[in-house]
């Protein structure tokens, strides 16, 4: 996601060995492996919300990380090297995850972390991380700031952090791909633009109203909610006295869900369309049965369809986790596993052993990994940007989420 996020995929099928190691085997939740094999183990840290409203999509990244370390020690994907996974909670809190960062780096056996899921997070912790060369692999975040800098919008990208790096593409063309549909597709003229006031919201919004104009649409009204409203009466009143005939939502699902249902409730039988945040089942629930036509985009091909996740599919439910993949378990898999594949580089570059402090050398070796993983071929450009720039629409229908379109935006 973005600042809260979901599975990337591409059609990519996955063939050989590489099938084998990158789609992973059954695992268990320990991420502790085969360690008396080992002669060295070392850990990758998971930063997510495991606690909170945006449980359902922490707990999927942490699972997807511990499932793909059991593969790898399975496996002896690095011989000599066993694996283990330390997950911190940052409950969606910038505070949290700065102190998170703080502690991953504290310890000297951690070689890489994943996460975080929100964008307005990962920026109170590139900086740590970055002054002690640790890699950070973000399954989620979205905002194109992240990678590119600041002025990224006005064409001048400069790579803040050269320790971070994800596997989710971002909101320069999620917002405008939203835009496309919006427009083109579903024929909406209108929009009433709504953020969260956060740094993926407020991006995210950005880059949808920057398409949405060029296309020939019009804004009808613009506002802002805060992180854990309920009551969007004074804002449904706005939206309807708009004459809008869509909106467009900034932010997840826990305050995007309720603002729909209430906007339907009160006779506005609009949709409102959002990106990765709103895109789980708990934005359905939180809509109260009134988020049917409502639509969201989200990174990547639907995970279901690809051939190259069926094994991941298959192993996660084996290994009996009490939470689903959710959106980002793909990402969050395949975002480890380029841990492991650095590592695995840094090895075998140093007669087979990892140095006493490896973490330069694997964050060197991370711009250069690429393999075949369960969203399709992973790896980075420039800026530490995925180079899978798919994206896919879904629409509610029938109280479920059902892709409706998978593309890539085209300016």
């Amino acid at each position: 996601m973005r600042n809260r996020s979901l599975l990337i995929a591409t059609t990519l099928a996955v063939t050989g060995a590489l099938s084998l190691t990158a789609c992973g085997s059954r695992g268990g939740s320990s991420g502790s492996g085969s360690s008396a094999a080992a002669n060295t183990t070392v850990t990758i840290g998971v930063d997510a919300p495991l606690t909170g409203s945006l449980t359902a999509l922490g707990q999927g990244i942490k699972n997807s990380v511990d499932l793909a370390v059991n593969t790898a020690n399975k496996t002896k994907e690095v011989p000599g090297v066993t694996f283990k996974i330390e997950p911190l909670d940052d409950q969606a809190q910038p505070s949290s995850g700065q102190q998170n960062a703080a502690k991953l780096v504290a310890d000297p056996s951690v070689v890489g972390v994943v996460g975080p899921l929100n964008s307005s997070v990962a920026q109170s912790m590139q900086k740590v991380f970055d002054n002690a060369n640790l890699v950070e692999v973000s399954p989620a975040n979205t905002n194109p700031s992240l990678t590119q800098g600041p002025d990224w919008a006005k064409g001048t990208k400069v790579r803040p952090f050269k320790s971070y790096f994800r596997t989710a593409t971002t909101d320069a063309i999620q917002g405008p791909f939203a835009a496309q549909y919006a427009y083109s597709t579903l024929g909406k003229k209108k929009v009433f633009l709504v953020d969260d006031q956060l740094t993926y919201g407020v991006g995210l919004v950005g880059t949808f109203e920057g398409e949405f104009k060029t296309l020939g649409g019009t804004v009808a009204g613009q506002d802002h909610v805060t992180d854990g409203t309920k009551d969007f009466s004074a804002l449904v009143s706005k939206i309807k006295a708009s004459g809008a005939d869509l909106v467009y939502y900034g932010g997840q699902y826990p305050e995007a869900g309720p603002l729909s249902g209430q906007l339907k409730s009160a006779g506005d039988n609009i949709p409102l369309i959002g990106g990765d945040g709103i895109y789980d089942p708990a934005y359905i629930a939180a809509a109260n049965g009134k988020a049917n036509g409502d639509f969201a985009t989200s990174v990547g091909a639907p995970v279901e369809t690809l051939d190259s996740a069926k094994t991941f599919i298959a192993n996660y439910d084996a290994a009996k986790y009490s939470s689903p993949y959710a959106a980002y378990g793909g990402y969050s898999y395949d975002s480890a596993w380029a841990i492991i594949e650095a590592v695995k580089a840094v090895a075998a570059a140093n007669n087979g052993k990892l140095p006493a402090n490896p973490r330069q050398a694997i964050e060197d070796a991370m711009s250069k990994v690429s393999f075949s993983g369960v969203t399709g071929t992973v790896s980075f450009d420039q800026y530490g940007d995925a180079t899978n720039k798919q994206l896919t629409v879904y629409e509610v229908k029938n109280g479920a989420w059902v892709a409706a379109k998978t593309g890539t935006f085209t300016g």
